[in-house]
């Protein structure tokens, strides 16, 4: 029987359907807030949908033009995200070298690349940590023999029990090396 001697996990960045649901719908109703506000200032119809009609500027304008400059400024953030795929990388565990890489894509910048290389021996065992609750958080860590404790989990919604738990046993059972926080 022939042994893999490297295993590579994808990790999912910002390109996720959630994100760009959430950025397309904060761009359109920036856009129909900013719309509606400039409508009360300006006293004419921008677009037909948009009835600014009983609306006075200030106050109600003004938070109106502000709340939509906001929503189009955090659309503006989130498709930057998208298009750069920040957070977007691999776990790549080599056997043959003896080195784990974590790779990350970034922002722009001189640190838009983030790679972490870690030799095997130094990694004492695979942790599981799960938090239940209003913000549930299941993570998997690499668990070196100098107790630093490197986060490989990709961010977004929380996994299964069972995704998390087969995620971590085979990694573990690829490096060769013990599994804790399953109680």
């Amino acid at each position: 029987m022939t042994r893999i001697d490297i295993k590579v996990d994808k990790i999912l960045g910002s390109r996720r359907l959630s994100n760009y649901w959430w950025a397309t719908i904060i761009l359109i109703g920036g856009i129909g807030f900013f719309g509606v506000g400039i409508s009360s200032y300006l006293t004419l119809t921008l677009l037909p949908i948009l009835q600014h009609n009983n609306l006075v500027f200030l106050p109600q304008g003004a938070i109106m033009t502000f709340y939509g400059m906001t929503g189009i400024l955090i659309s503006v953030f989130l498709w930057y995200t998208i298009i750069f795929d920040v957070g977007s990388g691999y776990n790549e565990f080599n056997i043959k070298t003896g080195i784990i890489t974590i790779f990350r894509l970034g922002f722009p910048g001189k640190n838009r690349v983030l790679k972490l290389e870690y030799y095997i021996e130094e990694i004492y065992s695979i942790k599981i940590d799960i938090k239940e609750g209003l913000s549930p958080k299941r993570e998997i860590y690499l668990k070196t023999k100098d107790k630093r404790e490197i986060p490989i989990t990709k961010i977004g919604s929380p996994i299964s029990l069972n995704e998390i738990e087969k995620q971590a046993n085979e990694i573990a059972k690829f490096l060769n090396v013990n599994i804790e926080g399953l109680d």
